[in-house]
């Protein structure tokens, strides 16, 4: 996701992109709207009450976040920051919508919430498909990428049959990606009984999904520093 965040972001802004510098504006600001649209979404349907200490902290860590990610691509990237950062709070926003979707009490949840044990949630299994198939993707990207990641950078001579990645940063991406999907089956935690065609609902699978949101940042943050590098 946030290769294709700056995949999207590099398309923007290139010296032959024919996106304006005004639209760009413009796309930019909306996106960053729909972040703040939907952080009040979340405290509306999540946090209708002040009791629901749980959700509201999550909900707030969560822009706080989305702050950092604003803050530290303004002063990393002056001209592409807005729209990456927008872009990256909508993707930290869905995680934290998803850690409160899969949290197994509904109490806090407006109109009692849905009901896990008595409906086939269509949505969870689609995204589970499409995940399925952004794992594949997402391993030949990163592998790709994975000179980002690296603390000492060198210069080695290029060959012409040389791979665009490296073969053990690629196994690594996938088999993580794999033990990901699998987990996603017995919620995060094999003691706890999953109900009939519901995926990835547990307390461990919401914290799992805030953990998610913590390392987003850390990526991103680590990208744009090397970057600007």
């Amino acid at each position: 996701m946030i290769t294709f965040i700056n995949w999207v972001n590099k398309k923007c802004y290139c010296e032959n992109s024919r996106i304006s510098s005004l639209q760009r504006r413009v796309l930019a600001t909306f996106t960053h709207f729909l972040c703040v649209l939907a952080i009040a979404f979340l405290y509306g349907w999540y946090a209708p009450h002040m009791s629901c200490t749980l959700n509201i902290s999550i909900i707030s860590g969560t822009l706080g976040l989305y702050i950092t990610m604003v803050v530290v691509s303004h002063f990393l990237t002056v001209n592409a920051g807005s729209l990456s950062s927008s872009l990256m709070g909508l993707y930290v926003i869905f995680l934290c919508w998803c850690a409160l979707k899969s949290e197994p009490e509904e109490n806090c949840m407006r109109k009692g919430g849905s009901d896990h044990t008595s409906k086939i949630d269509v949505l969870t299994v689609i995204s589970f498909v499409v995940g399925l198939l952004t794992i594949v993707v997402a391993t030949f990207s990163t592998g790709i990428d994975s000179k980002c990641f690296a603390v000492l950078k060198r210069e080695d001579e290029k060959h012409e049959d040389d791979v665009p990645y490296g073969y053990g940063f690629f196994h690594l991406v996938f088999a993580t990606g794999s033990m990901y999907s699998a987990m996603l089956f017995v919620g995060w935690n094999t003691n706890h009984s999953m109900q009939k065609f519901t995926i990835d609902i547990g307390w461990t699978s919401a914290y799992v999904r805030i953990v998610n949101e913590i390392l987003a940042l850390f990526v991103y943050v680590w990208l744009l520093r090397n970057k600007h590098e």
